[in-house]
């Protein structure tokens, strides 16, 4: 039996050509019953009628959407093939390619390294929170942790993440957003300094050694199968988790059969709420930040007219003065825009303000540095999209939302958004402005869900 292939493949579904061992090496383990191999592409049906019609499924992903497949000649099989579209940015899977997975001995867990190093404390609905957790591990059944931004849901999740190690299961904490998976990565590590915890995003360096804890995109999972004895889904509500079914199926494959899911989420779907409630799951709620303070609430402000005078090159007034009384007193700040274009489009014009500002979005390859940046002080404030919505903790941080009237700035987003201010102890506050071209339902719905759970504190 080779143990550095069966470190790296437990748990994993892994494309045969990008694997780190030779090719005889992998042969020999096939042959002695420890390798499985697997088509990445298989004809699931075909359609008889006058012009039949295959159907076919992507093994790594899952897909079955059919519009997602397409034919090319393949100079490996030397004919044509089928690849799938889907996933074709963790490597082309196609007819001819062989996934394999480890089927021998699996992989012990050594605990003895496993130390919990935080020194921190709860409140008292923390507290509970993390107790109903554990119970929930316990009980091996779904978990619902419903707390808004600011709660600690990171913290929270230590005890449990603990339990699981000294326990000798698997875990995997997974979000949709490779920010959170940089934020919590270290955040993590620095709290379980003798465990070897590995973040897997688009782009990162995948060590060939078995990892107990791991900290992924949910894109990621595609490459596992019954892995995990237990699955933390971090900011369970996140685009594009919540509208890709392919993403909801990798965590189901992910983990083993009776391994329970812990969503974790401030602004949790009814859809979700109502799934966990009706498998009879646990359920927790944390209506007050972590320093007991309230949530900002949004104001609403308008800004008529601002994609035609931003393409026009000049920075409405309002804005213009939001970004310069920041500048002023020095206070760090994030403006969310609508769409990359508009964000792209006003960019040189924020720099003319202050030639450090930055523009950030999904596809930006100086997406971390420019958050560490902001962070650390090196740049005033950033220009971004929807994709810092979440994940994200900037001390002092002021926020500006443009065009909050628009589609993609539903109610869901607009709280996340707000959710980054006031987020420190020391700095519990901060101002949170939606510059509009007209009020709407969601925006309403927004500061309602606030003022809400803001009352909601005062109760308690």
């Amino acid at each position: 039996m080779h143990h550095q292939l069966r470190e790296f493949l437990t748990g994993r579904l892994w494309l045969r050509n990008q694997s780190f061992l030779r090719n005889e090496t992998i042969d020999q383990q096939i042959k002695l019953g420890y390798v499985e191999v697997i088509p990445g592409i298989q004809l699931i049906s075909t359609t008889n009628h006058l012009f039949s019609k295959e159907k076919w499924q992507c093994n790594r992903c899952r897909n079955i959407k059919q519009h997602f497949f397409a034919r090319f000649y393949c100079a490996k099989c030397e004919q044509t093939c089928v690849y799938c579209r889907h996933c074709i940015n963790m490597g082309r899977v196609s007819i001819c390619t062989q996934l394999i997975k480890w089927v021998g001995p699996r992989q012990k867990i050594v605990t003895k390294g496993n130390t919990f190093e935080w020194e921190g404390t709860f409140t008292p609905q923390q507290e509970k929170a993390s107790v109903e957790l554990i119970e929930s591990v316990r009980l091996s059944r779904d978990h619902l942790t419903h707390a808004v931004c600011g709660a600690g849901k990171t913290e929270i999740l230590f005890p449990v993440i603990a339990e699981c190690l000294k326990s000798h299961k698997r875990v995997c904490v997974a979000t949709p957003r490779t920010d959170v998976v940089l934020e919590l990565a270290p955040r993590i590590q620095k709290v379980f300094p003798q465990t070897f915890v590995q973040a897997l995003y688009g782009g990162a360096e995948v060590e060939g050694r078995y990892s107990q804890l791991i900290i992924a995109t949910t894109h990621q999972l595609y490459r596992f199968e019954e892995a995990f004895d237990v699955v933390i889904v971090d900011e369970a509500d996140a685009f594009p988790y919540t509208s890709d079914q392919t993403l909801q199926e990798a965590v189901q494959k992910a983990k083993k059969a009776e391994a329970p899911i812990l969503y974790v989420t401030a602004t949790p779907s009814g859809e979700l709420k109502n799934r966990i409630k009706k498998s009879k799951g646990g359920y927790s709620f944390i209506p007050r930040r972590y320093h007991t303070h309230s949530l900002p609430v949004p104001r609403f402000d308008s800004l008529f007219s601002y994609q035609k005078k931003l393409t026009k090159g000049k920075i409405p007034q309002k804005l213009k003065k939001w970004v310069c009384d920041r500048l002023e007193k020095e206070e760090p700040f994030l403006v969310f825009f609508p769409t990359i274009e508009l964000m792209e489009k006003s960019v040189g014009l924020f720099q003319q303000l202050h030639p450090a500002i930055q523009a950030v979005h999904a596809e930006d390859s100086y997406r971390k540095e420019k958050v560490l940046s902001l962070r650390q002080s090196k740049i005033p404030g950033l220009l971004t999209t929807t994709i810092l919505e979440r994940g994200i903790t900037i001390p002092r941080v002021q926020v500006a939302v443009v065009g909050s009237e628009s589609t993609i700035f539903n109610k869901s987003a607009l709280i996340q958004i707000g959710g980054r201010v006031g987020r420190s102890a020391d700095h519990p506050s901060g101002d949170l402005v939606f510059f509009h071209h007209g009020i709407t339902l969601e925006m309403d719905e927004a500061r309602r869900e606030i003022v809400k759970l803001n009352e909601m504190e005062v109760i308690q």
